[in-house]
């Protein structure tokens, strides 16, 4: 069911109330008075007024709607506010309390904060002054059943999990040191390396200091993490990803049946060494606890940032999906000649991205938020590798942008930590069924 649309949660920004009030079009004999059967409706005025009637839920809202061109409302991704007041680098999603409703985590302010669905009322989970993190991921560590949340610090490099407890609403999340010897830690992402059917967490250590500069690793999660130890580190780049590395990516891409690992590294004024502006996999030995080998893709990438490997083109191939973060664009890699294809060139900053299949098509888009132009988009892949760009929400930034279900219809929506808008919100996928076209 399509839910109400109310200002707070349309496309656009929350709180940007426009002359139309919903009051003022929920209504026939006000409508009959502002538009006619021939009437077209276009540009934000369409998303508009579309938007309003859906929520009125009339007979006469399904003929706007059909007045309007938006047969299945595709373009009309409402934005729902779970936080704001602070800088947001990080947000991840789970059911943390139980009850079957996605739950948020993020990271503001100083501060580790659970949000509990549907209301979104807020636990703080930590306050320690040096838990500053710029990312996260989230899975079950101790193999208790529940979700725990995993932070990471860029530097000095420090990973913490925190343990789910019993009572995650009163009792202590409890932290555990997974990592203090990596440094520059932008990126984590959980994954199966190893192929034992078990989660490990990969991690890349960006900053050329400290033991491990300019490198990347795996971290196998211990038959008990909460024993406080390091967990057993495995370099797969050693010394050989420079040029500030952030984020990491994961799956077979030479169809050896072994675990490949993609990183990218922003390059630009910060970095000293002028060796970055590059996107690389990785590919795994026959012992993933040896160092892989690095493959350099085509470039410079200016401001390289984010990679994902998937078949995009449906040739049983597994190609490769990038972003220049720090840059402009998005591009993927056609495998196996590394074919350069621009998806979009626009995007101002497009730091965070994820591979999916959004509209549930049976093959893989993108998503991204780009904080320098404050937009977030999606890219609809025609199944062949070619994408169309669509606009889903404006005056939003983001570092950091995950795609979950977030209120159980069985289809993607996208969670945004938001970065320099102070905030986190999900956007909610509006796959549905058609609706009928009714004229008159």
């Amino acid at each position: 069911m399509l839910r109400r649309a109310a200002v707070e949660t349309r496309l656009g920004r929350a709180g940007d109330v426009s002359p139309l009030s919903h009051g003022a079009l929920c209504g026939p004999r006000q409508a009959a008075g502002r538009f006619s059967a021939a009437t077209r409706l276009t540009g934000p005025l369409r998303q508009e007024v579309c938007s309003r009637w859906l929520a009125c839920g009339t007979t006469l809202g399904l003929v706007l709607v059909s007045l309007c061109g938006v047969s299945h409302a595709e373009d009309l991704w409402l934005k729902h506010v779970v936080y704001t007041g602070a800088r947001t680098n990080v947000a991840v999603a789970a059911d943390y309390t139980g009850d079957v409703r996605v739950d948020v985590i993020c990271n503001s302010g100083g501060k580790t904060r659970l949000f509990v669905a549907p209301d979104w009322r807020e636990v703080i989970i930590d306050e320690t002054p040096e838990y500053n993190f710029i990312h996260g991921e989230t899975f079950d560590v101790d193999r208790d059943g529940d979700p725990d949340f995993i932070g990471a610090r860029y530097s000095p490099g420090l990973i913490v999990w925190f343990e789910r407890p019993a009572n995650p609403l009163t009792e202590r999340w409890v932290p555990h040191v997974i990592d203090d010897q990596l440094n520059g830690i932008h990126g984590l992402l959980k994954g199966d390396v190893d192929g034992d059917g078990q989660l490990d967490l990969i991690a890349n250590s960006g900053q050329p200091t400290g033991p491990f500069a300019n490198s990347a690793a795996w971290l196998e999660v211990p038959d008990d993490p909460r024993q406080d130890q390091p967990w057993p580190r495995h370099i797969f780049a050693d010394h050989d990803a420079p040029g500030l590395s952030h984020y990491l990516g994961i799956g077979d891409i030479n169809g050896d049946g072994r675990a490949d690992l993609t990183l990218a590294a922003k390059g630009g004024p910060q970095d000293e060494s002028g060796l970055g502006e590059w996107f690389a996999w990785w590919e795994a030995p026959e012992d993933p606890r040896q160092v892989f080998r690095k493959h350099e893709l085509p470039g410079p990438q200016p401001g390289a940032t984010n990679m994902h490997p998937g078949d995009l083109n449906g040739d049983g191939k597994v190609d490769l999906l990038a972003s220049r973060g720090h840059g402009r664009g998005l591009l993927w890699y056609e495998n196996p000649s590394w074919t350069v294809h621009e998806i979009d060139d626009t995007l101002l900053s497009p730091h965070c991205l994820q591979v999916a299949d959004l509209d549930r098509d049976g093959d893989l888009d993108a998503a991204t938020c780009a904080y320098e132009s404050e937009l977030a988009a999606w890219f609809e892949n025609d199944g062949r590798g070619n994408f169309t760009k669509h606009i889903i929400a404006t005056q939003q930034a983001a570092y950091d942008i995950r795609a979950i279900d977030m209120d159980g219809d069985n289809d993607l929506d996208l969670l945004i930590a938001g970065q320099a808008s102070q905030n986190v919100v999900w956007l909610e996928n509006p796959r549905q069924p058609p609706l009928p076209r009714i004229f008159f």
